[in-house]
């Protein structure tokens, strides 16, 4: 089978941390260029990874009839603008998160979408295992009427993220970030990290018709804030809580529903799911029925992996899609709305 041959546009952090090491694994792809603005991080992951060419020009990767595919791996502002692009010069592409920072152009980003035969990906990190089951046992009814839920991702902050890019790209630390600067990356912690606790409650829940949301800056050197707790309301009347922040530096990456029978609980930092059940529904004291779930049942494979079998499959993913990272971003860019504004707003747009 002729393998499917992929460009990456960004030789920043997150390509040299997931999408590259991802990609060179997977037997379907031949990385065949790597488009960045620093030569010394072009020539160090070109060598990391195998990748035979490296260019400074992203045109030049869009204009490449031979080039089958992209990665848009660059800051949040630009990821519409270029993804366009590719769609128009008939790539598929593979969209780092955030979708956008602009609901006009997240929409502009749906019908491009709708009018090329391309297959997009979007916030893949929701097609995992312990999410899917979580997903389906909400969906079958396994956890009674579900009223609530919770999600936290968080960190130390850009700066001890990018302390391990550093030492991939074999670089010295920066002093400045461009997630700090408020006119750069134009949104803080809550889209940067936000988006995975928000993402795993839609995937889990479905849609979002409405949002609260409180946001502040406690530590980190920016403009912008470093943390942020949301409250959303889904169609089904469930009321999630969504927290992040980058001054969490013990890190956490967990979630919880909860029903009316049973909940399902992420550990923090783990893929496993655990099932904890009443052993008696008229003891309040009674202990609980405490199990970790099996889940080979349900594919895990990486991002990457699930858009080259989508490419092949000729389908767009079932989760992972451009209607679905729409959905999320109207979220965040409602949940800036309410903090500013101080109250509940309102969400349009529904997962399709």
């Amino acid at each position: 089978m002729e393998k499917i041959r992929v460009g990456i546009i960004g030789a920043g952090g997150i390509a040299a941390k997931l999408h590259l090491p991802e990609l060179a694994e997977i037997a379907e792809v031949e990385i065949a260029v790597l488009g960045g603005r620093k030569q010394s991080r072009l020539k160090r992951l070109s060598e990391l990874f195998g990748v035979p060419h490296t260019t400074d020009s992203y045109d030049e990767i869009l204009s490449d009839k031979s080039i089958d595919a992209v990665v848009i791996a660059l800051p949040h502002p630009l990821h519409v603008s270029y993804g366009l692009t590719a769609l128009a010069e008939g790539k598929h592409v593979f969209m780092q998160k955030p979708l956008s920072t602009s609901f006009e152009e997240a929409d502009q980003f749906v019908e491009a979408v709708d009018s090329f035969d391309r297959v997009v990906f979007a916030l893949p990190y929701v097609s995992k295992p312990h999410v899917l089951a979580a997903r389906k046992m909400v969906e079958d009814g396994s956890l009674g009427v579900v009223s609530s839920a919770t999600a936290r991702f968080s960190h130390g902050g850009p700066e001890v993220y990018y302390a391990t890019i550093q030492e991939i790209l074999q670089e010295e630390p920066e002093n400045e970030l461009w997630f700090f600067d408020a006119e750069h990356a134009e949104v803080g912690a809550l889209f940067d990290m936000g988006v995975y606790a928000i993402a795993h409650l839609v995937a889990i829940l479905g849609s979002v018709k409405s949002v609260s949301c409180r946001m502040t800056t406690m530590h980190k050197p920016t403009q912008l804030e470093d943390t942020a707790t949301a409250i959303l309301e889904f169609e089904s009347g469930a009321l999630g809580t969504a927290e992040t922040g980058w001054c969490d530096g013990a890190r956490t990456y967990a979630f919880s529903i909860h029903g009316s029978e049973s909940k399902v609980v992420n550990p923090s930092l783990t893929g496993d799911l655990i099932h904890l059940r009443p052993s008696s529904k008229v003891d309040e004291d009674a202990p609980l029925l405490e199990s970790k779930l099996d889940l080979s049942a349900f594919p895990n494979i990486s991002g990457h992996q699930h858009w080259i079998d989508c490419i092949q499959q000729g389908c767009q993913p079932p989760i992972s899609n451009v209607y679905f990272a729409r959905h999320v971003t109207e979220i965040l860019l409602k949940c800036l709305e309410s903090a500013h504004r101080r109250c509940v707003v309102n969400v349009q747009s529904r997962l399709q």
